[in-house]
């Protein structure tokens, strides 16, 4: 790397910029990891809720079936 690319890509710090930019990106995708861990965690609550909901559900339904269509009485 040239001299003169090294002076405009560091600042007075001596922390150049794509280091910089390069922590924001980490921190932003550090931020999209944990919105998606919580997504996640409230995907696996509803579904574990809707196959609690369809297991009460399935005996109802199925005993009304049973009533609905009876046996035929010439088996």
């Amino acid at each position: 790397m040239s001299y003169q690319i090294m002076m405009d890509t560091m600042e007075p710090q001596g922390h150049g910029m794509a280091a910089d930019t390069l922590t924001s990106e980490v921190a932003s995708a550090k931020q999209r990891i944990n919105r998606t861990e919580i997504a996640i965690k409230r995907t696996e609550e509803m579904l574990a809720a809707n196959i609690a909901l369809r297991s009460r559900m399935r005996f109802p339904v199925e005993a009304t079936d049973r009533l609905m269509d009876p046996p035929s009485s010439n088996e």
